[in-house]
């Protein structure tokens, strides 16, 4: 399960998680996060909305989880923290004992460093299994990725590809 932080067509981390899907392997899905902002109210009266619900059952059927976030700011994005707000109205909580990998795509020198610490806090709550593999940070996001959206430096996406055989295996254990 790939979860995006961004909703722009040309975004680098939706590239990004395109990459770790193909090193991950078999099948992946990518939440849509176009969701109402989070409303106590609209909760009250309608209940979760539909497309909330469908992206907690994608995440409940999902054997792992990759999240990457743009640094917003120096933080995550608003359309994250956004879902994590309304994922967490669910019960039980779907994230918790699931692994989670963490990555992060920014135009700055850090790669979103701040974003992916921002990150890891707010799902703390959710008591996901973070995956311990390499950080994978990719910085100067914007020239990161070739035409066909392929990360362009060796290294990182040996970094990549080492923090999902990381999760896999942490997936599969």
């Amino acid at each position: 399960m790939c979860i995006s932080g961004s909703l722009r067509r040309g975004s680098s981390n939706t590239a990004l998680l395109r990459e770790a899907a193909r090193l991950y392997g078999g099948d992946h899905r990518f939440a849509d996060l176009r969701l109402p902002l989070y409303d106590g109210d609209l909760e009250g009266a309608s209940g979760l909305p539909e497309d909330v619900l469908r992206v907690t059952r994608q995440i409940e059927a999902a054997e792992a989880v990759v999240v990457s976030t743009p640094e917003y700011n120096k933080m995550l994005s608003g359309v994250l923290k956004n879902a994590l707000d309304w994922i967490s109205r669910t019960k039980p909580f779907v994230l918790q004992d699931k692994p989670v990998a963490i990555l992060a795509a920014a135009a700055g020198q850090s790669g979103g460093a701040r974003a992916r610490y921002s990150l890891m806090m707010a799902l703390a709550a959710f008591r996901p299994r973070f995956s311990t593999g390499p950080e994978v940070l990719i910085a100067g996001s914007g020239a990161a990725f070739d035409a066909e959206g392929r990360l362009s430096d060796p290294r990182s996406v040996a970094v990549l590809g080492q923090a999902m055989d990381r999760l896999r295996s942490e997936a599969t254990a």
